[in-house]
Formats: structure tokens, sequence, C-alpha cells
């Protein structure tokens, strides 16, 4: 009767430990998403704090930045889950990573935090970990008044034109949204500390939707700020769905008709719906979904080609997918 009784007791215990591990509640009326368990297919290669995700739809590849002592910093795998390589070098805090491709190629832009002798920095790599580009003085962190001096940058988006956006930074002296050419010539720069209109405390998350709007995930106070990508002019924001946590990540859907937003203190993913040209209006959360405590949800990325979310989890320290049910 005692073996029975510690049997059953430790069959329950493993199933906390995968309800704690899986666990995800929709909210709304339908369920837009499931959670793919298969992904990866070997998630033991999660060594370090996943910080940042990056999705390359045309190529099928998934570039996923972690941290920690003695781990690769980032690790490649591909959309069905498979590991293929990691790669190191030049690399010390990823922050954020973004997947840029053209007709002759694809990159990977990363953002780099580090306080050593690689950071404070944005970084273009090859695909298989080549350094390209480097934006800022490297282990230096800079002022606002220089525009490539950055302090601990947060997140890029690229568009396919070349033209680069990056948010600096997180918890740095520089809080700013910057637009660049792709010769990396500023286009314009908006942003200082503060909470009136177009002032920031820590963006977080920058992405541009498709009817020429770049949004801004602005995570100290609570909203989401929104610019015109060719003046940088403030069109507006939104700060009635962000009460209980701030925005810590802002992307798209593949058809852009939602906002998908990490908020990592109280462990969701919230489900926006994404106005069409003109007027921003008023947020709305149309579903969310409740990850299991401790999750602490940071970066997402989409893949723009399936509409698979991947969620990187510092706290889980792994990344989940979420595949699309229609």
């Amino acid at each position: 009767m005692a073996g029975t009784l510690l049997a059953l007791l430790a069959l329950l215990g493993v199933s906390q430990v995968l309800k704690a591990k899986n666990f995800s509640h929709w909210k709304g009326e339908q369920q837009m998403y499931k959670l793919d368990i298969g992904w990866p297919k070997a998630p033991e290669y999660f060594t370090g704090q996943t910080f940042c995700v990056a999705v390359d739809s045309l190529h099928g590849l998934v570039y996923v930045g972690q941290r920690g002592d003695n781990v690769p910093k980032v690790l490649v795998f591909s959309e069905e889950g498979y590991f293929l390589h990691s790669w190191n070098d030049t690399v010390e805090m990823p922050h954020g990573i973004f997947v840029w491709n053209t007709e002759t190629g694809s990159s990977v832009w990363l953002t780099d935090v580090g306080t050593g002798k690689y950071g404070h920095t944005v970084k273009q790599y090859s695909p298989l970990g080549k350094l390209l580009q480097v934006l800022g003085t490297p282990g230096n962190a800079g002022s606002s008044l220089i525009p490539l001096q950055f302090d601990q940058p947060a997140d890029i988006f690229v568009e396919a034109t070349g033209e680069i956006y990056v948010v600096d930074g997180d918890g740095g002296m520089n809080n700013r949204l910057l637009k660049l050419s792709d010769d990396y010539k500023e286009l314009w720069l908006t942003g200082t500390n503060g909470s009136g209109i177009g002032q920031f405390k820590i963006p977080h998350s920058v992405t541009v939707d498709a009817f020429g709007r770049v949004w801004v995930a602005d995570r100290g106070n609570k909203r989401i700020q929104v610019f015109d990508k060719v003046t940088g002019e403030w069109l507006g924001s939104w700060n009635g769905c962000f009460s209980e946590d701030g925005p810590y990540s802002v992307r798209f859907t593949a058809d852009y008709k939602y906002l998908i937003v990490a908020q990592l203190n109280i462990n969701r993913l919230a489900i926006l719906a994404a106005p069409p040209v003109g007027s921003i209006g008023d947020c709305a959360i149309v579903h969310s979904v409740q990850l299991a405590d401790e999750t602490k949800p940071h970066l997402v990325d989409v893949d723009m080609r399936s509409g698979a979310v991947y969620v990187a989890e510092i706290g889980a320290q792994q990344v989940q997918k979420y595949v699309p049910l229609s």
C-alpha cells in the first residue's frame, strides 16, 4: 500500500513538472495558436538564458541568442526543430536579433548590450557567424548626442530596402529611436528620457508594419508608441492595455492583422488588433496566452511565411514555437 502511494505521488510530481513547463491558456472567443511541443527536437542545446529569437522565413531557419558563461551565444535551428550549428565569436551579451534577406543573400543583425570589449554595438553577421559590420564603438557606451554611439541597444528591425531601425537602450543613458539608411547614415532620430509624447523609458523592441508606421515597445512607460517611418513624426500611442506590465516585444503576424506583445513580468503574450491605414485608435487585446509562472517571455519573432510565433523565454531558458490553427 505504501509503495502504491509513493508511486502515485511520484506520478503526480512528474505531471506537475510537465504542466509547469508546457502549460498555456488562451483567453478569447477562439484559440488562434497551439504549442508545438515537438520544437525543438533537442532542447538540451539551450544552455543559457534565451533572450532573443529571429526567423529566416526564406530559408527555414531560426536563430536564438542566449547568454551565459562558456555557452555558444547564437544557436541555429531548422524550422522543424533540428539543431544545425552555433557560433560565438565577437558576441558578448545578445539582446535583440533580426534576419535580413536580400536577393543576393541573408545576414543576421544582433544588438549586444555587454559591457566588455564587444558590447554597446549593433552587428551584422553572415548566417555562419562571420562578422560583417559593426555599428557603434565596441566596449564604449555612448551619448545620445552621437547617433552611432550606443548604450545597451535593445532591438533592431531592418526593412527589405536595407533601412535600419534601432531602439537604444536597454537601461543605459540613451532612450531613443534611430533610423539609418542602407549605408548607415542617420535619417532621423527621436526620443529622450521621459514620459511625454515621443519620449521613452527603456525602448525595448521595434517593428514596422505594412502601412509605413514604426511601432516601439516603450517598456518603462507601459505603452506602445507609433511613428511615421519616413519622417519620424509621432502618430500616437497605446496606453490602455499595459497597466499590469509594460510591453517587452512587438511583432506583427504575417497578415499584419495582429500585433503580438510579450509581457515578461506577468508571463503573458497579448494579441492585439492591428489598425489599418489611418488613426491607430485605442488598443484592443483580442486574445492572450498565459504562460507558466517564471517563464518570463522576453522577445518574440514571427515566421512571415508560415505564421508561426517563436517566444524567447529567459526564465524557462528555452524558445517555444506556437503554430496558427488556421
